[in-house]
């Protein structure tokens, strides 16, 4: 039986439990004898029909997580991705503000994020969809408020791009412990051997991936009367604010990384395939793309910082022809291209540049804790000046599952 025919039949005994008492009620009299097995009956049944529909919603849930579409709660209520969506960074930073606890969206968010992960967060969690969020308004807030209030026309710092999610990172989620992935290594040898022969020896060597946590995190001091503000503006300004203190470290651990207490991120993965393009031309090009070719790699797109773009787009495939490296269409050999001041130097020399081809499905994001916020409104000197700071912390690690789908030439004349 399916959750709702379950419900129905339990609705259908309780209401015919009812109608016993009700009966007896009316006559002013207790149950008889028939009457009161009759109850204790249809108790029964309603009973295994509510350990019935606990099983069956525990199913349910556990398919529909599997699925990627949990619900919060049973009724038909909101999957956890459009919940995501509905949470307000500034609702969060407002109940911290007034010391008062979270309601709605944020409250559901939060509480099924425990339930799934097993972890009391160490402040409140958000999703981290919400930092990916591209929005129009940032920085803090000094000149916010004017008479004629024109956030939409609020001059933005220039930030880097974040990309390497977008490029099709997978992000695994709600996670407890460490992370093992097992992922083939030396396979079985085969070969031609004559009548009689003996085939070739070989064992089979399975290699794994492994994720563990890593923290990142930072502390930003937003005005009291920002947060206070409730307009979609400021709601803006403030996931923008959050992005540039976290989702940037993060994008630039899946591009790089291998700091200190950093994951290591494709540029600083060992076994990733490297290439020459010190001579920047046609030929070199494509064969940097053949190295992922018979690598089997499905090489999706470029990266590299704008610097290389420019190189790359002002490069003709031969000289005098007009005809361009990269075309207008921003594809090199067929590839889709993409820049961000994200992709440092590999050797910090100026003189050079990276360019990164490869497949970033490949790329594993094990998320622990998306991110915590915790709001303070009594740090000093914040405090003293009105403000009030608010720290975001995240949990992640970084794996790439098959380094030669990374094809990088750090050499790039610039």
């Amino acid at each position: 039986m399916t959750l709702a025919e379950i419900r129905q039949r339990k609705a259908a005994k309780t209401a015919e439990a009812r109608a016993l008492l009700a009966k007896a009620e009316t006559e002013k009299r207790q149950l008889n004898a028939d009457e009161a097995s009759k109850f204790d009956a249809i108790k029964a049944e309603i009973t295994d029909l509510e350990a019935a529909e606990s099983r069956q919603q525990f199913v349910d849930d556990q398919e529909r997580r599997a699925a990627g579409t949990t619900v919060v709660n049973g009724n038909g209520g909101d999957t956890i991705a459009a919940l995501e969506g509905r949470v307000s960074l500034l609702r969060v930073l407002q109940a911290g503000v007034e010391g008062r606890s979270l309601s709605g969206p944020e409250l559901e968010y939060a509480q099924e994020t425990e339930r799934r992960t097993g972890r009391k967060a160490q402040g409140v969690f958000v999703p981290m969809s919400a930092l990916e969020r591209r929005v129009n308004t940032t920085t803090s807030a000094g000149e916010l408020v004017p008479t004629d209030h024109r956030a939409d026309l609020y001059i933005q710092p220039l930030r880097n791009r974040l990309l390497a999610r977008r490029l099709g990172v997978r992000v695994l989620s709600g996670l407890h412990g460490n992370v093992v992935i097992p992922k083939h290594g030396a396979g079985v040898s085969v070969g031609w051997v004559a009548e009689n022969a003996s085939v070739p020896d070989s064992n089979i060597d399975p290699a794994s991936v492994t994720l563990s946590p890593k923290h990142a995190g930072g502390v930003t001091e937003l005005s009291r009367q920002l947060i206070m503000q409730s307009s979609p503006d400021v709601e803006q300004l403030v996931r923008d604010d959050f992005a540039a203190v976290l989702a940037q470290a993060i994008d630039s651990a899946l591009i790089k990384g291998g700091g200190a207490n950093e994951p290591n991120g494709v540029l600083s993965t060992a076994g990733i395939q490297t290439a020459n393009l010190a001579t920047l031309n046609w030929a070199n090009v494509l064969a940097m793309k053949a190295k992922a070719d018979i690598a089997n790699a499905d090489a999706t797109s470029w990266l590299f910082n704008p610097t290389v773009a420019s190189k790359f787009a002002g490069t003709e495939k031969s000289n005098g022809t007009g005809i361009y490296l990269m075309g207008d269409d921003g594809k090199i050999a067929g590839v889709q291209s993409y820049s961000t001041n994200q992709v440092a130097d590999v050797d910090a020399d100026p003189d050079t540049g990276v360019a990164i081809l490869g497949d970033w499905s490949q790329v594993l994001l094990g998320v622990w804790s998306e991110i915590d916020i915790l709001v303070n409104p009594y740090a000093q000197p914040a405090y003293g000046r009105g403000g009030v700071l608010v720290r975001a912390m995240s949990t992640v690690d970084v794996a790439v599952r098959h380094p030669q789908a990374f094809v990088v030439a750090s050499d790039l004349t610039l």
